[in-house]
C-alpha cells in the first residue's frame, strides 16, 4: 500500500478492545486492515441507504399517479365483484 495517510482516531474503551481482538484473533493482520474494511462496509452501506432512499421516492411518485386512494372495504368490493364478473363470464361459456 504505497499511498497511504496515517491519522489518529478515539475509540471508546469498548471498541479499542474490539479492534485489538480481531487482530489478535488473527482475523486482520493489523488495526489498519480492520479500520479499513470498517470504512469500505460503511461507504457500502451509505450507498445502499441512498439508493434504497431513491427507490423509495420513485415508489411514492408511482403510488401518487396511480390514481386515487380507495378504502379497503370498498377496494374488497371491487375485487369480489370483477372475480364474480370473470367467474360467471367462465361458467357461461
Amino acid at each position: 500500500m504505497s499511498n497511504v495517510e496515517k491519522i489518529s482516531v478515539a475509540l471508546t474503551p469498548e471498541m479499542a478492545a474490539m479492534l485489538k481482538e480481531a487482530v489478535r484473533s488473527g482475523a486482520y493482520a493489523s488495526s489498519s486492515e480492520v479500520m479499513r474494511e470498517a470504512l469500505r462496509e460503511w461507504r457500502e452501506r451509505r450507498d445502499y441507504r441512498a439508493k434504497a432512499g431513491e427507490h423509495l421516492g420513485q415508489l411514492w411518485d408511482l403510488g401518487l399517479n396511480s390514481g386515487a386512494a380507495v378504502d379497503g372495504p370498498d377496494a374488497m368490493a371491487q375485487i369480489q365483484a370483477k372475480l364474480a364478473k370473470a367467474t360467471a363470464s367462465q361458467t357461461a361459456a
